[in-house]
């Protein structure tokens, strides 16, 4: 027999490209496996080919790496058929790899297949050679190759099943079961390279018309290298375009989550609950069935938003939220619509179903709440709208609901309505007359009227308060409680107010002009104005416009408002000083303020809410808390004004108290501008 001799160099190689064949087809099996569609198929053919070339490449290698003392070489169609063995192979594989399960029969039966496909490969190789007499073969030693072809096999799929989901673990177990695997692919291939015995007047078919020896094994390592590169890099780009598809698909469904859900809550917001009533209008009408619209709103939650804060007032909402989750049924709707609104959709809800629900959600609620290491105590009242009978639409059955919430706390609170058709007029004027309090200011239906105060007991007028009317077409001139209330709900309030700094500054300044230049006008905030980030800016605006020096202005916020969020009121409120308004807290006295707040508040003026003005007589507990009010005031610097004066009895105490400032309807009653001309002058006389 010939003596065959192998060069140590192309076996090295053989073994690294065995190596990185082995992590490839790992490699190959994790992207098949997570891919789907069009995209699968495409990465199961290009990992067939990357898979099986590298392990024909090896092969290949090692076969170069073999040498006899004749020339030898290799007949190009069985070359290329043992290349296409080989790629078969590996579809195979990763086809079964890429299953949602690998029972042992099918991998028994899948590693047989694929590792004498692999011996196949390997001895239709051994024929490209075309050796003359033929190749002589050691028989158990063919047999223990194809053994380990398969036991290879067997193992490089059970490995590529279990690695296939891609992890940071998962990438180093790939390089350690590549290690094994191309071992034991090297150790299939020199086994039947050992198995191969050569007469010793043999020569090659192939030497001198096949592929020539000296530049194939050049060839074959670039190409093999190049291969896993292209076929590595391509699965690391898919890896992070799958990262990143999946991080924008994360990123779009958390958009769409905030979008449709309320933020605090985490319950479905008003545009999410739109869509859930649309579809169940359809399903009610398809299976002639009804269902119920629940309409939540609690009781007293302004009351403890103004004295615990929003913080307090938010984590209540939260438990709210999810004691109303608690008491639904599967397969209803809860939902938020703002502030302290909620929606229940019951479906199907029968007036009877509905009355038990709502009675358990009042019960619910009415359970003090600890929050916040306080024990709150709130209740809800609830409206119910039934469908078809109180609303064949979304917005009917929304509105009806609403107007038996609204029923239900005219009747006391903390109970539920059903909607009844004569609700509906209240609702309808409540709904026009927001329309046309929207379009009020730009067709001069707002007015100002003015109220004196004067200096105790008798004058002169020092100044003057800006009173906000309506002159409504339907419903004649308003004040101020019948649709402030609305303006504030409906967010008209900060046009509105807006509109009363400009025309108060407006109608100081003609006073000015006349001679008045020792008053000053005063106008009401409210809570949302003092929260808006363009009050300063309206103030200023207004008196640069009507070149008004800003002393002659007085911004009144009431003690509670101030109260609301105490931080921000004081920057708010410092910046408006800065400017040189004065500041007024209003009904001081009916609040919750905390003297450190009230201490740092730059207000100069204190106003004696009307309320303990008028049950005011001698000795009672009204003048010992107007005395107490007006000694803190002066404690702190503040001008006193007592509001609401309408007995002399009153008038004459309150001098005597010490109120530097009176206002009420025994001195002036609010009036117009042009009217109030004859009582000022009056006034500024001291008569």
């Amino acid at each position: 027999m010939l003596v065959s001799s192998y060069n140590g160099g192309l076996v090295a190689c053989s073994i690294i490209v065995a190596i990185l064949a082995s992590y490839t087809a790992l490699n190959m099996a994790s992207r098949v496996s997570n891919a789907s569609g069009r995209t699968a198929s495409l990465w199961l053919i290009g990992g067939s080919f990357a898979m099986g070339f590298g392990i024909w490449s090896m092969h290949f290698i090692g076969m170069l790496a073999f040498s006899l003392p004749i020339d030898l070489g290799y007949d190009v169609p069985l070359t290329l058929l043992s290349l296409l063995i080989a790629i078969a192979s590996s579809a195979l594989a990763l086809h079964l790899v890429c299953q949602d399960k690998l029972p042992w029969v099918r991998l028994l039966f899948g590693g047989i297949l694929m590792g004498l496909g692999i011996a196949s490969m390997h001895y239709t190789g051994m024929e490209a050679m075309l050796m003359h007499p033929y190749i002589f073969y050691v028989p158990w030693l063919v047999v223990l190759s194809v053994i380990i072809a398969i036991i290879a096999s067997l193992g490089g799929l059970w490995l590529a099943f279990r690695l296939r989901q891609e992890s940071s673990r998962a990438k180093f177990s790939r390089i350690g079961a590549a290690l094994v695997m191309g071992c034991a692919i090297i150790g299939m291939h020199y086994t039947g390279m050992a198995a191969s015995k050569f007469p010793l007047n043999s020569f090659c078919g192939a030497a001198n018309s096949g592929i020539d020896t000296k530049w194939l094994a050049v060839l074959v390592i670039i190409v093999s290298l190049a291969v896993f590169a292209i076929a590595l890099i391509v699965s690391m780009l898919d890896v992070r375009t799958s990262r990143l598809s999946n991080s924008l698909d994360d990123a779009n469904n958390e958009l769409l989550k905030l979008a449709l859900h309320d933020s605090l809550t985490h319950l479905p917001n008003r545009a999410l609950l739109g869509d859930r009533l649309e579809q169940a209008i359809h399903r009610a009408e398809r299976n002639h069935s009804e269902f119920a619209v629940l309409f939540l709103d609690l009781d007293g939650f302004k009351a403890i938003n103004d004295m615990h804060g929003h913080h307090v007032g938010d984590l209540l909402l939260k438990e709210v939220s999810l004691r109303l989750l608690m008491s639904k049924r599967e397969g209803d709707t809860a939902a938020r619509l703002g502030g302290d609104e909620f929606i229940l959709l019951l479906e199907p809800g029968t007036p009877e179903n509905s009355a038990i629900v709502a009675q358990r959600l009042i019960d619910s609620i009415e359970q003090p709440f600890e929050t916040a290491n306080t024990l709150l105590q709130i209740s809800t009242s609830v409206g119910i709208a039934l469908y078809p009978q109180d609303g064949q639409t979304e917005h009917e059955l929304m509105v009806n609901a609403d107007a038996a919430m609204y029923h239900a706390k005219k009747q006391g609170r903390n109970g539920y309505c059903f909607f009844e058709h004569g609700m509906n007029a209240n609702v309808h004027l409540q709904m026009q007359m927001q329309q046309n309090l929207r379009h009020a200011a730009e067709r001069n239906e707002l007015v100002l009227h003015y109220q004196p105060k004067i200096i105790a007991p008798n004058g002169p007028m020092t100044g003057l308060e800006a009173l906000l009317r309506w002159q409504s077409p339907d419903h004649g001139l308003l004040p101020p409680d019948r649709f402030l209330p609305l303006a504030e709900s409906s967010g008209l309030i900060v046009p509105i107010g807006n509109w009363v700094i400009n025309e108060a500054c407006r109608q100081m300044k003609v006073w000015y002009d006349q001679g008045h230049r020792d008053w000053s006008v005063a106008v009401n905030l409210s809570a949302v104005q003092l929260e808006h980030d363009s009050l300063v800016e309206v103030v200023r605006s207004a008196l640069t416009r009507h070149s008004l020096a800003s002393s002659h202005l007085v911004l009144e916020i009431t003690e509670s408002t101030a109260m609301r969020d105490a931080e921000i009121s004081l920057k708010v409120l410092n910046k408006l000083s800065a400017l040189g308004v004065s500041i007024s807290i209003d009904d001081f006295g009916t609040g919750y303020s905390s003297l450190l707040y009230l201490k740092r508040l730059p207000a100069n003026e204190l106003k004696i809410d009307r309320g303990f003005i008028t049950e005011l007589a001698q000795g009672n507990d009204d003048e010992a808390i107007i005395q107490a009010i007006i000694a803190l005031g002066k404690t702190l610097g503040m001008e006193i004004v007592a509001e609401g004066v309408e007995t002399p009895e009153q008038q004459e105490l309150l001098t005597r108290l010490g109120c530097h400032t009176l206002q009420g309807y025994l001195l002036a009653k609010p009036c117009p501008p042009d009217i109030l001309i004859d009582t000022m002058t009056g006034l500024a006389k001291g008569t």
